[in-house]
């Protein structure tokens, strides 16, 4: 119960500084799609996914919870990661999709796609100098083992790939389907899917669906080569979104349209067969 009441508090004090930098962020000058404000929230944001994501997975790893109050944490905090990004992407994937609908230019897109992994690797960097403190038994033992982690990659690359983008797909269509409805529901049907994913995917690679995400929390770990782990993790969500994105811009108005076109053939044709 120590250790889950330290780590509470450690995720505590990473999103209230997170959203510090986001508050005065919100306080400078300047704006635009790739200003220093929308830039340090962006930078702050991954941060606080990426540095909650590893004291999340240390827990898991250390068997410091079980899998019921796991999946609790993750969806609480996915809830307030949802509520304070105040507009960051937080993933490389959601910047193509926005670089492809052309909501977003080259140079927006080169900037915040730098910011995040800046503060990946930033979160990577900085999240051992708290373990190291050894303020609960999980930190003291990990710190013991020189913060060696294993990959959460159980299966084989292509079948990790295909959890990786399966994930993606889901996350993306349910990005896609909910834009409409009232934000109050909005984050908790987004919780709930991220939720239920870590819940069916986990186990075979963690279900990050995210590539800068992985990259700070996967990548260091032992295992796998660098160029497995972007198989698995940058290949696999990347093909995620392509497909959602193609399904939901594409095929479905295609259909609709066809259907559409069909309904009034079969109307004329009623009409003929009374006249």
């Amino acid at each position: 119960m120590e250790d889950l009441v330290v780590s509470i508090a450690l995720l505590a004090l990473t999103v209230l500084g997170s959203e510090a930098v986001r508050r005065t962020a919100s306080r400078l000058g300047g704006s635009g799609e790739w200003g220093l404000p929308a830039l340090l929230v962006e930078f702050a944001s991954t941060f606080q996914l990426c540095a909650c994501t590893h004291e999340l997975k240390l827990l898991a790893e250390q068997g410091a919870v079980e899998r019921p109050l796991g999946l609790t944490l993750t969806y609480a905090i996915t809830v307030v990661h949802v509520l304070t990004f105040a507009g960051a992407f937080c993933n490389p994937v959601a910047i193509l999709e926005q670089l492809w609908r052309r909501h977003l230019s080259w140079r927006a897109a080169t900037a915040r796609l730098a910011c995040q992994f800046v503060a990946a690797t930033g979160a990577q960097l900085l999240t051992p100098c708290a373990w190291a403190l050894g303020l609960s038994a999980v930190h003291a033992r990990h710190r013991a083992a020189g913060f060696l982690c294993r990959s959460s990659i159980r299966t084989s690359l292509f079948r990790g790939a295909s959890v990786e983008l399966v994930c993606a797909l889901a996350m993306q269509s349910t990005l896609l389907l909910t834009q409409s409805l009232d934000g109050r529901f909005r984050v908790h049907i987004i919780a709930a899917v991220i939720t239920f994913l870590v819940y069916a995917g986990g186990s075979l690679t963690g279900a990050i669906f995210n590539p800068v995400l992985a990259f700070s929390v996967q990548f260091p770990c032992k295992g796998h080569t660098f160029l497995e782990n972007s198989f698995v993790y940058w290949l696999g969500p990347v093909l995620g979104m392509a497909l959602s994105v193609l399904i939901y811009s594409t095929i479905i108005p295609r259909l609709s349209s066809a259907l559409g076109l069909q309904k009034k053939m079969d109307k004329s044709e009623i009409l003929k067969k009374f006249n």
